[in-house]
């Protein structure tokens, strides 16, 4: 079969290696699938840049959420078992921890449910117990880790507020559903937040990003608010200042998704059965910008690595192969 393999860390283009390798094969508890469709998840470049938390053994393959096909035709979500993970034909995966695709999304669209959405609703309901009515802050809305946190807070009958970099960004959280999109490239964040809320701030903030995001996130959380840290996309884990939340009174929310399949295994099913539910009445739907055929995957983790994506990229390995533009003859008679 073929897979991308990372021989050794560095920038996905460069690191990752379409390969011709053996089919996994099925440890003690595990399945083997065929990949129907891998969604591109930030974690994925981290581990091709070895800055992951989990560091699996050379030569590895990344992806770590798909759509797949088991051997007696079922249509599962899964988590792949590193190091042979979903950028590939074919992977294996823990047998218990398999969830039924919803027949309401296509397979792109089920591959891109499970750790996005699952980090957004035990993000915005385990752990800041949103309310209808609050105000939730998103950051990064575009993006697919934001745009699954908008969709879940406006089904809670949140007002979202997202911020955004960029024109393009601005229409693309507008089209998901944000009462007022703040593009951080030309405007205060934290004056918007402060007039949009007539003062008060914001009652949740869902924050993928750290830096600068964060920084803006203490300025215009509300009295008894809360910031949920879900990640750090801009590459600047920030340092909390305790005194300020103790004289404002709000609370720094960490969140950890992986976490629970250990701690609190049952909920992750229980969470699935949720936003099973709610795709299902149309309030969330993963926003797929782009397909992309198996040998397309190394360019697309560069590009998400590169903060320049909207959506989700999803990688299908049924897709034809992508041909490269011919060269066009100079006046010359040389190609260029």
């Amino acid at each position: 079969m073929q897979a991308w393999r990372v021989h050794t860390t560095g920038e996905p283009r460069e690191a990752m290696r379409l390969e011709e390798v053996p089919e996994p094969v099925p440890g003690d508890g595990e399945v083997k699938l065929r990949v129907l469709a891998a969604n591109v998840n930030f974690p994925d470049a981290l581990l091709v840049r070895g800055q992951y938390q989990i560091r699996p053994p050379l030569p590895f393959t990344p992806g770590v959420e798909i759509c797949g096909l088991t051997e007696d035709g079922r249509r599962v979500i899964a988590n792949p078992s590193l190091p042979h993970g979903g950028f590939a034909e074919y992977v294996t995966a823990p047998e218990r921890a398999l969830l039924p695709a919803p027949d309401t999304l296509d397979d792109a669209e089920a591959a891109a449910l499970h750790i996005g959405y699952q980090t957004g609703w035990f993000g915005l309901h385990r752990r800041a117990r949103l309310r209808s009515g609050e105000t939730l802050l998103v950051h990064a809305a575009a993006g697919g880790v934001g745009s699954a946190a908008v969709q879940l807070g406006k089904a809670a009958g949140a007002t979202v507020i997202g911020v955004v970099g960029g024109k393009t960004k601005v229409r693309t959280a507008e089209e998901l559903g944000c009462d007022l999109v703040i593009d951080r490239t030309a405007e205060d964040v934290v004056a918007r937040v402060k007039e949009a809320t007539g003062g008060r701030g914001a009652d949740v903030v869902y924050d993928p990003v750290g830096g600068d995001a964060y920084t803006a996130s203490a300025k215009c959380v509300a009295f008894e608010g809360r910031i949920v840290v879900v990640g750090f996309a801009s590459g600047s884990i920030p340092a909390p200042a305790l005194n300020h939340a103790l004289v404002k009174n709000y609370a720094v929310l960490g969140l950890h998704w992986g976490l629970y399949a250990a701690k609190d295994p049952a909920a992750i099913p229980a969470c699935h059965t949720e936003l099973t539910r709610l795709a299902a009445e149309g309030a969330i739907r993963p926003l797929v910008s782009e397909r992309v055929p198996l040998d397309g995957a190394a360019d697309a983790v560069q590009r998400l690595a590169d903060g320049t994506t909207t959506g989700r990229l999803v990688v299908v390995p049924s897709l034809p192969s992508v041909p490269s533009a011919p060269s066009v003859p100079s006046p010359h008679g040389a190609a260029r």
